[in-house]
């Protein structure tokens, strides 16, 4: 009888924990990979503990993706749940690269009208707060308060930290006020932003978004966390770099200063996961850890090696797309699982939406991830990315298709394809669209349907080098 009483009370309890309005905190950190935290990664050369203490205590997502390569399309699918090709904005704002062809047209903000994360928990009584990096429109009008936040610490149309020291204060970001006390490290202060919020608002349900402007270029770190590393780099021999088309790409984890930039990066995560335990509302919130695009692997430093995963930053191979996705939701996600569902950040908006019980009035191109938060499977036929564009990374102008263990990758500048399968060659060393032609015709017809639907935008032709392929 009593373990009857006992097991009627946990059920009452968590269906309690299930009915209320969770409070939500984003952690969206810039450029980082897959292979960049120690729970996708036990060789990881950095050190992610408190990231690590998040996935033990929530479920982590094998098979999760950003909806492109680089930050602004995929931060605007994060805020909208659609895919930036509905409104080209398929490349950083305003990236204009040119090579063989010109790009696509590019449509840099986004736009008023569309309902953002934001905006749909603020109309159900969430207070909004945001901190760091937004890049989502030129101009003040289309920055975080005109987006659905009350309050801004941060974000404008810069996509780094350029102004002033950079990482260090004083910060000079017109949108970061009063600016640090100097030698400051940013960070530290987004963290110490967010946490306080989380503090003075555990009252009513609120989103705190911290989108770090960690760990992009330029690459700087704390001299004590950069002294560490450089210690530990030394003992590791091997050559540090491969080739990849036309570039080289890092394939050794062993760079000090990004290693700095990543543990730096790690316990701000900390502190705000702290101010969670401190204000006793742990129980109550929906966590969830994610990137925006891969780890930067081919330029600009070339600081990460996303092996096994091909390429990086700015390519739509997996080392591009394929993202570290956590989510602790209490009472959902049980303590340390572990899913291989295929989820997207187009995924965020409705999921978010539907823990909070509001029914989306506008069309979304995401699901909601709940089934698969309780352990079970996605009703999901396919994932789609595309990136008209020459990324500064040297990435390939192209688009793919995900469907199970299958992914195609079309090239747009002459439209051959590759098909790869990803559950036995990760690395996408062994095209197989010769080998399974039948298969990779149905899933490049899938590819192209979505296209149209979309109104995916392609190459254009540029001087004397002849028309780009057409799909």
């Amino acid at each position: 009888m009593n373990k009857i009483i006992l097991f009627g009370f946990l059920v009452g309890f968590a269906s309690c924990l299930l009915s209320k309005q969770p409070n939500v905190v984003v952690f969206l950190v810039d450029d980082l990979g897959y292979m960049d935290i120690g729970a996708n990664n036990p060789n990881c050369f950095y050190e992610t503990p408190h990231i690590d203490r998040l996935a033990a205590t929530g479920m982590r997502f094998t098979d999760g993706y950003a909806a492109n390569p680089v930050c602004s399309p995929t931060r605007y699918s994060l805020m909208t749940g659609k895919y930036p090709t509905r409104v080209r904005a398929t490349n950083f704002f305003s990236g204009k690269r040119s090579g063989k062809f010109n790009p696509a047209p590019l449509h840099d903000k986004m736009d008023l009208h569309e309902i953002t994360l934001a905006e749909a928990l603020k109309d159900e009584g969430y207070g909004t707060f945001f901190a760091g990096k937004w890049h989502l429109g030129p101009s003040k009008q289309w920055w975080p308060k005109a987006q659905g936040f009350e309050v801004n610490m941060g974000g404008w149309a810069k996509g780094g930290p350029y102004t002033g020291k950079k990482y260090f204060s004083p910060f000079k970001n017109p949108e970061l006020h009063p600016d640090s006390p100097e030698g400051e490290h940013l960070p530290n202060r987004l963290a110490e932003e967010t946490a306080n919020y989380i503090l003075k608002n555990k009252e009513k349900p609120f989103l705190a978004y911290l989108s770090f402007y960690s760990v992009h270029t330029p690459l700087q770190g704390r001299k004590d966390l950069v002294e560490k590393y450089k210690k530990r780099a030394a003992g590791i021999a091997g050559a540090e770099f491969g080739p990849l088309h036309d570039r080289k790409v890092r394939i050794l984890q062993k760079h000090a200063v990004y290693a700095a930039m990543v543990e730096a990066m790690d316990e701000a995560v900390g502190k705000v996961l702290s101010a969670l335990d401190d204000a006793g509302l742990t129980d109550d919130t929906l966590v969830v850890f994610t990137s925006d695009n891969g780890g930067l692997s081919t330029s600009e430093g070339s600081p990460t090696s996303n092996l096994p995963l091909k390429g990086g930053k700015g390519w739509v191979y997996e080392g591009g797309i394929r993202e570290p996705w956590i989510i602790r939701y209490p009472g959902v996600t049980e303590p340390g699982s572990v899913s291989s569902e295929m989820i997207c950040s187009i995924d965020l908006l409705p999921t978010v939406a539907a823990s909070a019980g509001i029914s989306l009035e506008q069309a979304v191109d995401g699901i909601d991830l709940t089934p698969a938060l309780k352990g079970g499977e996605l009703k999901r036929e396919a994932l789609y990315w595309h990136y008209p564009h020459y990324s500064n990374q040297g990435g390939i102008p192209g688009g793919a298709i995900r469907m199970g263990e299958y992914k195609l990758f079309e090239n747009y500048e002459d439209g051959t394809i590759s098909l790869y399968n990803l559950e036995k060659d990760i690395g996408e060393t062994k095209d197989l669209s010769a080998l399974e032609s039948e298969r990779a015709r149905k899933m490049r017809r899938k590819l192209h349907a979505w296209y149209k639907q979309v109104d995916a935008r392609f190459l254009q032709p540029k001087g004397d080098s002849g028309m780009p392929w057409r799909p």
